[in-house]
């Protein structure tokens, strides 16, 4: 999630501009970069609880000692370091001290990979001497709601107290999850329409490949992606898959329109986060905004307000893709591939695009909805989520080859598919081996999970 902070103070009052502001992002294909975003659970190595802000050796200490032995510059909220940031690339925190990288904007998955392997280096370097681990898993195993510590940042305690009134697992998707997402560029609307359709259309099949959050408060839950459940009853009004994306006229007006229905959270000036839970960005556009009587809205709004949707692929200036859950280092890196493979090769995306150019809406939601249990698994034509892998990967294995981006032994960025690869022939999933391990060597005791998925 964003902190804070577009600073363009651009009026507003049409949705055309705001469809402007997100058809500035396109540029040239030869300057597309990837953008990783990875979260982890931090815990103690005493009592595998998580760590708090405040606590000595807790997230405040973590942040300062990475600042000020890398040189990282503090983002402050209210005087408190709730993150990180060097560069185009910060560290911060999620509601319940979910630990994130955001990486910079690279040109190419073997710089992925270098800025991934200095992130798991850098904590195995601090976070042991604070007692820490951190594990990359979808869905906090052991810990209760009343479990998780809060994060100091303004916008959280808002969304707080908003969640319960819109589904039932808002708090649980705050509090108890970690995702892993990749930031992609478009060269055009088209190109943009091409890529949020695909994506969309292939959400439910990453859900499977990237399940890893089979546990509940110690305990198997029946799933294979306990996340990918939370979000079906977190906030309708502004998550899952929209019609829109598929309908006709698709456009950047018509996700800027789309945008204006997601009710607000909050408008940051000066510092302080107004909460302004549940009024419409388009009374704010209007000047109709009783909470905040005189403020006009802005193109910093909009940023802000565009980072409160929660779509499973959502737009911005590039297009994020955010279906499957966190997991261990070589997945983290596999879902850029796979959609880096699928969007940045012309061929690639046709043949995607060719491939789920069947599936109805309806179709895609029902995927949808049955991933979280069955994974993989899930019934998919004559057979299962698992054929439509094998082709998927294949086409971003493709894709990633045509790229022909090498590293300094000469090897092109499909290698990175592997562990989707191993899947799509059979393997299993992240999930699937956890629960392997729960009724093989731990014995029926989840604890083991945080040792075994350690990235410290």
């Amino acid at each position: 999630m964003s902190n804070p902070g577009d600073a363009d103070v651009t009026t507003i009052t049409d949705a055309r501009d705001l469809a402007a502001y997100l058809a500035a992002g396109a540029k040239p294909a030869e300057s597309f970069t990837i953008g990783t975003e990875h979260e982890a659970f931090g815990f103690h190595h005493s009592d595998l609880l998580p760590p708090t802000y405040d606590e000595p050796g807790g997230i405040r200490d973590l942040l300062t000692a990475i600042g000020q032995e890398e040189g990282w510059e503090p983002i402050l909220d209210r005087g408190n370091t709730i993150g990180l940031k060097r560069g185009r690339a910060s560290l911060s925190l999620e509601p319940g001290g979910q630990f994130e990288l955001s990486g910079a904007p690279l040109a190419t998955l073997h710089e992925t990979k270098a800025e991934l392997d200095a992130h798991v280096a850098r904590l195995r370097t601090v976070a042991p001497r604070l007692g820490l681990g951190f594990a990359p898993l979808g869905f906090h195993p052991l810990a209760r709601r009343e479990d998780m510590p809060t994060m100091p940042k303004g916008r959280y305690k808002i969304m707080r107290q908003y969640m319960p009134k819109v589904g039932t697992r808002g708090l649980d998707m705050m509090f108890r999850t970690c995702t892993v997402q990749v930031n992609l560029d478009f060269s055009s609307e088209a190109d943009m329409v091409a890529k949020m359709r695909v994506g969309a259309a292939l959400q439910p099949l990453a859900t499977a490949l990237f399940a890893n959050s089979p546990f509940y408060e110690g305990k198997p839950n029946g799933l294979l992606s306990n996340r990918a459940q939370v979000w079906t009853d977190t906030d309708n009004a502004r998550s899952g898959i929209p019609a829109m994306i598929f309908a006709d006229g698709f456009g950047f007006e018509a996700y800027a329109e789309w945008l204006l229905d997601v009710p607000m959270y909050f408008v940051y000036r000066d510092g302080v986060y107004h909460d302004v839970a549940g009024a419409s960005f388009r009374d704010f556009m209007a000047g109709r905004l009783d909470a905040l009587s005189g403020e006009v809205a802005t193109l910093g709004d909009f940023a802000d307000h565009s980072t409160t949707a929660f779509p499973d692929v959502r737009l911005k200036r590039y297009i994020e893709t955010r279906g499957a859950d966190s997991g261990r280092p070589d997945m983290m890196l596999a879902q850029s591939a796979f959609w880096t493979g699928i969007y940045y090769d012309q061929a690639a995306l046709a043949a995607a695009a060719t491939l789920v150019k069947s599936l109805s809406y309806e179709q895609i939601i029902a995927l949808r909805g049955a991933v979280p249990a069955t994974g993989i698994h899930t019934r998919f034509g004559a057979g299962t989520l698992r054929d439509l892998a094998r082709e998927a990967v294949a086409i971003a294995a493709d894709g990633l080859k045509n790229r022909a981006r090498r590293n300094a032994a000469g090897a092109d960025e499909s290698m990175y598919l592997a562990p989707l690869q191993d899947i799509a022939a059979g393997g299993p999933t992240q999930a699937e081996m956890w629960l392997q391990r729960y009724e093989g060597a731990w014995k029926g005791d989840v604890t083991k999970i945080f040792a075994e998925s350690d990235m410290a």
